[in-house]
């Protein structure tokens, strides 16, 4: 099928829903949101494109802006930005890209494509390489599946310009770009290693673009219907509630490019006396309940405010915030052994074996 008209509508569907995907990072979508309103009235519409479109040989662009969350509430998003990302590249390698698309598909990093491909007439690929949110580049499928790493371009708001020509492996990749993020103020638009559309199809996360906006359509209609939207959520995406309270504390610090704390949950209602605590290293990472460990990365921990089912994002995050905690399932890649090694709560320096909310 040809790739189909992505409306305004969508838009907004997709920012609500790849907030809650995004497990409290990927940046908040409003910035990228407001991008999009502005171009689709000056007349600039995405279509978004089924991967099984791809020929072997098309050529995709996998972009994202890399940082720290808490930078973009001071930096405003620009969508010429990541063009240059992408235009970059395609001068690198001598070649013109047939699409676009999102490395992970949590908070505004899913808009990012649609930015890029507003300006540059690319459509957007219904896939992503993480299904959710994660914060460093070895945290892909494409890593995963063992896919080349390099090149990489990263371009700045300031005119400033890298291309990472070569990097001896994912972890180095992500070194070196994280180092050259973090010297133009910890927020830059990047372009990955380009994939073909063999790749894509063979070992991306398909489909999560329309997932997403599917989740922001539920979350819209429970409030229309003046129903739970947390709880419409978990029926419609299979998820589970860990938590209900009253946000606490929360201590947090930007290093290294990253969001790295750790918020404390009061338990409300049916979860009176007790407590959670849940680590981020810009996205939430593992969860304690009285203490003891509950959720953990890769399953989805989905923070989301207890009236409006907004997610709350780890740069979002106060005292007094009403607010439950969810999980929903991972792609199956990620459960995988070899994705254990990339996404499991052990990559993220917490020595837990893997236990998933959703084990039988």
């Amino acid at each position: 099928m040809p790739a189909r008209p992505v409306s305004i509508d969508d838009i907004e569907s997709l920012a609500l829903g790849a907030w809650i995907l995004g497990t409290g990072g990927g940046g908040s979508p409003y910035q990228g949101l407001l991008n999009m309103r502005r171009l689709y009235r000056d007349g600039r519409h995405v279509a978004l494109l089924d991967p099984a479109e791809l020929a072997d040989d098309d050529l995709v662009a996998v972009v994202s802006q890399m940082g720290a969350p808490l930078v973009t509430q001071e930096r405003l998003t620009d969508p010429a930005t990541i063009a240059t990302a992408v235009q970059m590249m395609e001068e690198y390698l001598g070649r013109r890209f047939r699409a676009v698309m999102a490395v992970e598909i949590g908070g505004g990093n899913s808009l990012q494509p649609f930015m890029a491909g507003a300006l540059l007439g690319l459509p957007v690929v219904d896939a992503d390489a993480m299904g959710r949110a994660f914060p460093e580049a070895q945290m892909t499928s494409f890593a995963i599946h063992g896919l080349p790493m390099f090149p990489l371009t990263l371009a700045d708001i300031r005119d400033n310009a890298v291309i990472v020509s070569r990097a001896a492996s994912w972890k180095w990749m992500e070194r070196l770009s994280r180092k050259a993020c973090v010297e133009v103020g910890s927020i830059a638009a990047t372009c990955k290693a380009p994939r073909t559309g063999r790749e894509v199809k063979d070992c991306a996360i398909l489909h999560t673009t329309t997932k997403a906006i599917r989740l922001g359509a539920t979350v819209r209609e429970a409030r229309r219907a003046h129903r739970d939207p947390v709880q419409a959520v978990i029926e419609a995406e299979r998820g589970v509630l860990l938590f209900a309270g009253k946000v606490a504390d929360v201590e947090r610090r930007t290093t290294e490019g990253f969001l790295r704390g750790t918020a404390t949950v009061g338990g409300l209602d049916e979860c009176r006396g007790r407590s959670f605590a849940v680590a981020f290293q810009n996205e939430f990472a593992v969860g304690w309940l009285d203490g003891a460990p509950r959720v953990m990365t890769p399953d989805l921990i989905c923070v989301m405010d207890s009236v409006s089912g907004e997610a709350v994002g780890t740069e979002t995050l106060r005292y007094g915030q009403r607010v439950k905690v969810i999980a929903l399932p991972a792609p199956p890649v990620l459960l995988t052994p070899r994705g254990l090694e990339h996404v499991g709560p052990r990559a993220f320096g917490y020595d837990l074996e893997f236990t998933s909310v959703f084990a039988p």
